[in-house]
Parts: structure tokens; C-alpha cells; sequence
């Protein structure tokens, strides 16, 4: 029961009761997956499960983080997440060839740093400089967006040479060079990456009230700094996508062409 009286600031708290409630809620949508024989139900409640195991360890580390508030550990946390974002980054992205945990690591270690540095340390400006309640969350937002668009990006460039062989190769006997035969489809890639972020950026307010702002309000925040907050947060995504887009793109090229530059689609 909600009581009128709760002001502005109230904490309201998730037990375990409201916790088998959502359950309740995935448990109905997967028999509605079972009874449109989409044949994901099983995938479904699995995910969940796992999604609600890794954010409640994540919450403890982060709350034994924030205690300890050493930087070193902050840093050690930040690392382990980007090596954890690349492995998932090549999980999720399809056809690529084999080879690029280098340039997806690079990717992710650059854009991160670039972002996160004007983000956490020139806008939000936080006392201490690592303050793992700033770093760590940030860290995680653009992971998670920067995640998405390169495996996507990634997919895309390497699908669409795929497709275009020829023209690729039409291209290279008229004298271009190997990034001109490829700028098509790398235009291609770095645009289909950036959509739903895009996306998101236009909607948010009116039709969208994103994560990180509902999350504060609830928390019992004031809205109006829960809207700053995420307009630079979302304003943050949309950049630190197309730098992460551009230097994949950068460094994955010239995996389609030999050393003579001749046209080559490489699986090692």
C-alpha cells in the first residue's frame, strides 16, 4: 500500500517479495512466448536469472568499491569491466573474422578514456578525482551503448564487403586505394551503429524519461538535476559512439585486403 504522505527524498526499497513479483511477470511472458511457439522461454527466464545475479554481485562490488575508495582498486574494477566488454563485444557481433580482440580492446580502452575524462572529471567534476560512485556507473553507461554500436558496426562492414566483392574490386583496378573501395561500406557500418542512439537522444524527455534519470527520481533525487545528469550522459553516448565506430573502423579495414591490396576477405 502507497501511503499519500511520502515526500519528496522517500526511499522506497525492493524486497524479496517485490523481486518474485517481476519474476511472476517473466514467468507470464515466457508462456506467452511458449503459446506463440516463439521457442525463446527457456533463453528468457535464463537471462533473467542471470541478469538479476550479476547485478546484485555488481552492487556489492561497487558498494565495497565506494567503501574502500581507494583509487587503484577503482582503476582495477574499470579494466576488468573493458576486458569483460570486449569478449562480449565479439560475442555478440556476427560473420566477423577471427583476430580482433586487439582493435576492439583498443576501441573500447580509447573512447572510454576520452569520454570518461571529460564526463567524469571536467563536467561532473567530482572530489576525489576517482570517485568510484561517478567512475564506475559512467564507465559502465558507456560500455554498455559502445558495446552495442561496435558489434553491430562490426557485423555490418564486414557483411556489406561481403556483398560488394565486386564492386570492391572495380574500385582497386581504377586506382583506388583500399580505404576508397571500403569508405561505402565503413559510412554504412558507423551509421547503423549510431541509430538507436540517435534514436534514443530525440526521444528522451516527452516520450522517454531514460535509466539514469527515473533512477534518480525514484532514489529521490530532484528532477531537474536528474535531467542534467542525463542529457549529458545520453549527449556523452552519442559521442563516444562515433569515436568508438570510427577508430574500429580504422583499425579493422584492412583485415579485407592483402598486403598487396588486393581484395581478401581473411577468417584468421
Amino acid at each position: 500500500m502507497i501511503i499519500a504522505s511520502h515526500t519528496a527524498g522517500a526511499v522506497y526499497d525492493i524486497n524479496i517479495f517485490g523481486l518474485s513479483v517481476t519474476f511472476l511477470l517473466v514467468a507470464l511472458a515466457a508462456i506467452l512466448t511458449v503459446v506463440m511457439r516463439l521457442g525463446i522461454a527457456k533463453s528468457m527466464i535464463w537471462s533473467t536469472l542471470r541478469s538479476l545475479l550479476q547485478l546484485l554481485a555488481m552492487g556489492y562490488i561497487i558498494k565495497y568499491v565506494i567503501e574502500a575508495n581507494n583509487p587503484w582498486i577503482v582503476l582495477a574494477l574499470m579494466v576488468f569491466m573493458v576486458i569483460a566488454a570486449v569478449q562480449i563485444t565479439l560475442t555478440r557481433a556476427d560473420g566477423i573474422p577471427r583476430g580482433l580482440v586487439m582493435p576492439v580492446l583498443l576501441t573500447l580502452m580509447v573512447s572510454v578514456l576520452i569520454v570518461d575524462s571529460v564526463v567524469s572529471e571536467l563536467i561532473i567534476a567530482p572530489s576525489p578525482w576517482y570517485a568510484p560512485q561517478i567512475l564506475i556507473p559512467v564507465t559502465g553507461m558507456m560500455l554498455g551503448n559502445l558495446v552495442a554500436a561496435i558489434a553491430v558496426a562490426m557485423s555490418r562492414f564486414f557483411s556489406d564487403m561481403k556483398a560488394r566483392e565486386y564492386e570492391v574490386e572495380v574500385y582497386l583496378s581504377m586506382g583506388a586505394t583500399p580505404f576508397e573501395a571500403a569508405k561505402p561500406s565503413i559510412i554504412a557500418s558507423a551509421k547503423l551503429g549510431l541509430i538507436p542512439t540517435i534514436a534514443q537522444l530525440a526521444s528522451s524527455g516527452i516520450v522517454l524519461i531514460p535509466g539514469m534519470m527515473a533512477g534518480q527520481i525514484i532514489a529521490g533525487g530532484d528532477p531537474l538535476e536528474a535531467a542534467k545528469y542525463q542529457f549529458v550522459v545520453l549527449a556523452a553516448l552519442s559521442s563516444i559512439t562515433i569515436i568508438g565506430d570510427t577508430l574500429i573502423m580504422i583499425l579493422i579495414y584492412r583485415r579485407c585486403f592483402t598486403e598487396l591490396d588486393q581484395f581478401e576477405l581473411r577468417t584468421v
